[in-house]
């Protein structure tokens, strides 16, 4: 079979590669996270589905740029409509494919993934320019032109809406796409794909090919007909795409791990703090951006530790299609494994697991129970590694360099959130920190006209506003003479 069905809709599960759909000869299965039910076989790409994915691409590009951000933002404003009134099928396609929480999808996710193909689009009409200067009478004119075929290869946790923030800055800016989504979770890429279809997207314009990464992936961020590499995932795989782009010096964004610090100061609202904590719970753990170091003045400790305690036990884990369930299961028995091998060898060591540690055996299947490790070793692995799960540690400091040292003190640098009650205060550790995103007193507010990334091995360049044409696009400056014109 070659299409599933979905909330009344047929979901192909083949690739789409210019405007048309197109099978492998192997195919892989994919299993839901929330029961393990078999959803469907996934057309299997490698080289020479890239290839084609490629070339169409490329035979589109010059059509598709010469349009000019107005007439593609028509179109790409019609596609932003056409997933507001498809986000009932997207969240049940979604939630049954990587095992977020429907009402999320419902109400925040899928929305966000039309607002961001909206944003790009009328940002690149409207906001996308830069005001004309001169230099000893010579007038600078700076423009965005396309740069050709993008690569682009997103994540799991959240397929569709991160795949968008590559997506809708890319076309925007008048590139053709080749999209590899994560082999676990294909299915809302292939129907975002009729998506595009439905509301003019010249045919090569967008595609997708599904399949693992040291096929397809390898083969496209390889391919010497690729103008820009972005890429959501670990630092791992990221190493390798970095060796690839390399040999055709082919540009590349980066959005990597985290490992980030929740810094909870003697001055906070400790309820707030207690809430934001267990908000970095969101998703089953599987948000890169999750504060999963909660740092604690040791004044405040004990008290922020049973309020933390109190609202943690609310936490209702189960079944994410239930409109009371606040988190699923982890997304593939490989990554539930990988998580629960990081908490028994946290035990092993001698780790204090306050609470949960193991597997909801009361659920069964890929539910992992929402977990909190006390005071473990500064240099412990499950400390200084990203388990991208529900795993919290929460380690306790005296003085505000201390905090600093301890927040700074890992590989990565995707973000912070600071809660203090003294805007001073903050403003003072916030200039310390190292991170692409720091969050005071809240958390995951996003605006796309930000910077988003990560520094030190969080990531390479941002996303956003300008910044995301800086990437997709080739900047110009036509520096024009005052002096020999005839007419």
């Amino acid at each position: 079979m070659t299409t599933i069905q979905v909330a009344g809709e047929s979901i192909d599960t083949r690739h789409y590669i210019n405007g048309q759909r197109v099978a492998s000869a192997e195919t892989y299965a994919n299993t839901s996270p929330i029961d393990g039910s078999f959803l469907g076989d996934i057309s299997r790409g490698g080289e020479h589905e890239v290839n084609l994915a490629v070339a169409a691409a490329n035979a589109a590009f010059k059509g598709w740029a010469a349009m000019g951000p107005k007439k593609r933002g028509e179109i790409l404003l019609r596609l932003a409509e056409l997933v507001e009134e498809n986000i009932e099928t997207l969240a049940q396609l979604e939630t049954m494919d990587n095992g977020s929480l429907l009402r999320s999808h419902r109400r925040g996710v899928m929305p966000r993934v039309a607002m961001n193909i909206r944003f790009f689009a009328e940002w690149a009409i409207n906001d996308l320019h830069h005001e004309v200067f001169e230099t000893r009478g010579h007038t600078n004119n700076i423009s965005w032109d396309p740069s050709g075929v993008c690569a682009l290869i997103t994540p799991w946790n959240a397929p569709l809406m991160l795949a968008t923030w590559k997506i809708g800055p890319a076309l925007a800016a008048g590139d053709t796409v080749v999209l590899k989504p994560a082999e676990w979770t294909p299915l809302s890429a292939s129907y975002f794909a009729d998506l595009t279809k439905q509301a003019g997207v010249p045919d090569g314009v967008f595609n997708v090919v599904q399949g693992f990464g040291k096929e397809a992936g390898a083969a496209l961020v390889a391919h010497k007909n690729i103008a820009r590499i972005s890429f959501t995932g670990s630092v791992p795989t990221a190493k390798t795409i970095a060796r690839a782009a390399a040999d055709n010096l082919t540009p590349v964004s980066f959005e990597l791990g985290g490992k980030s610090p929740l810094l909870v100061f003697e001055d906070a609202d400790l309820n707030l703090a207690a809430e934001l904590a267990v908000e970095q719970y969101d998703n089953a753990g599987q948000v890169c951006l999750s504060g999963t170091r909660i740092l604690v003045h040791e004044s405040v400790a004990d008290e922020f530790a049973a309020k933390f305690a109190e609202r943690a036990a609310k936490i209702q884990q189960g079944d994410p299609r239930d409109e009371n369930t606040d988190i699923g299961p982890q997304i593939h028995q490989v990554h539930f494994d990988r998580i629960k091998g990081f908490v028994d060898r946290a035990k092993a060591e001698g780790a204090n697991i306050v609470m949960g540690g193991e597997p909801n055996t009361e659920l069964g299947g890929l539910f992992f129970k929402p977990t909190l490790v006390k005071n473990p070793a500064a240099d412990s692995e499950i400390v200084t590694a990203e388990v991208f799960g529900p795993v919290l540690c929460m380690q306790t400091f005296s003085t505000d360099e201390q905090a600093l040292e301890m927040a700074n003190g890992t590989e990565f640098g995707l973000a912070a959130v600071v809660v203090s009650g003294k805007r001073a205060h903050a403003d003072r550790i916030t200039k310390e920190l190292v991170a692409g995103t720091i969050w005071v007193n809240c958390f995951f507010v996003r605006d796309l006209r930000a910077p988003f990334g990560g520094s030190k091995k969080s990531g390479i360049g941002r996303e956003g506003g300008n910044w995301s044409f800086d990437f997709y696009a080739d900047v110009k400056n036509t520096v024009v003479s005052p002096n020999g014109w005839k007419e």
